[in-house]
């Protein structure tokens, strides 16, 4: 059967569902996606799908894929985010090994092109619970530097926490017109986040509310005095889950509180609220992922409120030469 390595394309999409949802039964993250999710992302304007992308094929069928996404702003560390999978009938073949080797060869060229005399890193991520990705992450000298966790409010049975607003600040919906602000406020309020640099409009329209996900009715914000926005919560739902599960959920996309307001139970505020909603709206639960050295103490809050960690997650990094 003849073997071929190439640059995915947008004709690609129903193959790369296939492809990641018989990786997900087999690796259970909890993530499901439809055609029109997959379409969304190799649409991205910033993905350079004829360099960054890569497919493997037996045949005529997709057995495995890598993605390296460059960084466009960096500070000390150019670090280059990646996301792939071998479907689980090819896996232990060396397929894994060969995807990581394209992928740090690739972000070695982007990094002496484009970022020269900056160190770098690659990074994958996956489940803890994946003993391969593990085994294969050690064995390509990677190793790991970040832990998140997946976390879930069921909205059906749960006590739900009083919404209150700290003194000086209001309680408001969503609106288009105070978008750019808070995509400002964001910026503000992950500056000090592993990882973060500034999110420009390109990113914001691709992947925050203008994400097909996103949902306005289940979004909040908090306003000062002056009418600026002080904290935030973008609210999304991934109807592929919903498909797959059975259950309805709210997704808490992104949360956060610029740092002159924290303290003062301006996020507790917001996430009362949207669980509220939530429930009103008769979404089954509400998820959502933090990262577990997050240095606010979100993931504190979140159990306080009563969310139990669902699934454990992990970063490797690895030096590029």
């Amino acid at each position: 059967m003849t073997t071929t390595f190439k640059p995915l394309s947008t004709a690609d999409v129903r193959d790369l569902v296939a492809l990641r949802g018989e990786v997900e039964r087999a690796d259970r993250t909890g993530r499901h996606e439809d055609e029109a999710d997959v379409l969304h992302e190799l649409a991205d304007p910033k993905l350079d799908l004829a360099h960054n992308t890569a497919g493997l094929w037996q045949g005529s069928r997709l057995v495995a894929y890598a993605m390296v996404y460059e960084p466009e702003r960096v500070g000390d560390v150019a670090r280059f985010g990646t996301a792939a999978a071998v479907h689980p009938d090819w896996r232990r073949q060396g397929i894994g090994t060969r995807l990581v080797d394209w992928m740090r060869n690739r972000a070695d060229v982007v990094r002496a092109e484009r970022h020269p005399g900056v160190p770098g890193e690659l990074l994958v991520d996956g489940s803890a619970a994946n003993a391969g990705l593990t085994a294969l992450a050690l064995k390509a000298g990677f190793e790991p530097c970040r832990y998140w966790f997946s976390m879930a409010h069921d909205l059906r049975t749960d006590r739900l926490p009083d919404v209150k607003v700290p003194d000086g600040l209001r309680l408001t919906a969503f609106e288009t017109a105070l978008d750019e602000a808070t995509r400002c406020a964001h910026n503000d309020a992950f500056r000090d986040h592993w990882n973060h640099t500034e999110t420009d409009r390109a990113d914001w329209d691709t992947w925050f509310t203008g994400d097909r996900s996103f949902r306005a009715a289940l979004s909040a914000l908090l306003l000062d005095a002056d009418g600026r926005v002080a904290a935030y919560l973008l609210a999304d739902e991934y109807v592929a889950d919903g498909t797959a599960t059975g259950h309805r959920s709210c997704t808490i996309g992104h949360l956060g509180t610029r740092p002159a307001h924290r303290g003062r139970g301006a996020a507790r505020a917001l996430l009362a609220h949207t669980l509220t909603e939530a429930g009103r709206q008769g979404y089954d639960k509400a998820e959502l992922i933090v990262d577990a050295a997050n240095p606010t103490g979100a993931l504190g809050l979140y159990e306080r409120m009563g969310f139990v960690t669902e699934r454990e997650f992990v970063t490797y990094a690895r030096p590029l030469d």
